[in-house]
């Protein structure tokens, strides 16, 4: 199984909008940036992939040795899509997609399971923050609210076998502030 990371990337200055409320701008970027770094981090020794469309965001991958697949057209499906094809035709048959907000983040290599969908979900088991499938399986992502759920439909009407892993550094994912706090609860929970 030769596997790569693939990571959608959103420019730093538009990310995290839903915090907006809670976060400035500025606080906004730079945790958008760490938790996508730490991400890139957690995949390794594995090839690692951004999939973005904006030119600081690419410069930024590269400088911490990503490669880059350029995608201009909006949504998180779609980037998923761009990084499939780019890594399929360069002989890799087994994609790990990332979250690029994962402040958690340790390890991702072992998401990957030959010949199955394996699916990571968020702290509230509705999302799908670590998806991991065959790249040449008809498997598609299908990311939003209940990704989760879509997510093992898929799999079961592809008539794939599939695993729900559950992993704590990888379930926390910062879209709210509620996530915010469960971030510092548990960094203070951290001997």
């Amino acid at each position: 199984m030769r596997a790569a990371v693939v990571i959608p990337v959103k420019s730093f200055t538009m990310a995290k909008g839903r915090l907006a409320d809670t976060l400035t701008p500025s606080q906004r970027e730079d945790l958008a940036r760490t938790c996508a770094e730490t991400v890139i981090r957690a995949a390794s020794p594995l090839p690692t992939y951004v999939v973005c469309s904006d030119d600081a965001v690419a410069t930024w991958a590269t400088s911490l040795g990503a490669h880059v697949v350029h995608c201009s057209t909006p949504g998180l499906d779609v980037a998923v899509t761009a990084g499939r094809e780019a890594i399929a035709a360069l002989g890799f048959d087994h994609i790990i997609v990332a979250h690029a907000d994962l402040p958690l983040a340790e390890e991702l290599g072992h998401v990957a399971r030959e010949g199955i969908v394996t699916m990571v979900t968020d702290r509230h088991s509705d999302g799908t923050n670590v998806l991991s499938f065959p790249i040449a399986s008809p498997f598609t992502t299908a990311y939003g609210p209940g990704s989760l759920d879509n997510h093992i439909r898929t799999a079961e009407s592809c008539g794939l076998v599939y695993a729900i892993i559950e992993d704590a550094s990888l379930a926390l994912d910062l879209d709210t502030a509620d996530d915010l706090s469960e971030l510092e609860r548990r960094r203070k929970d951290t001997p």
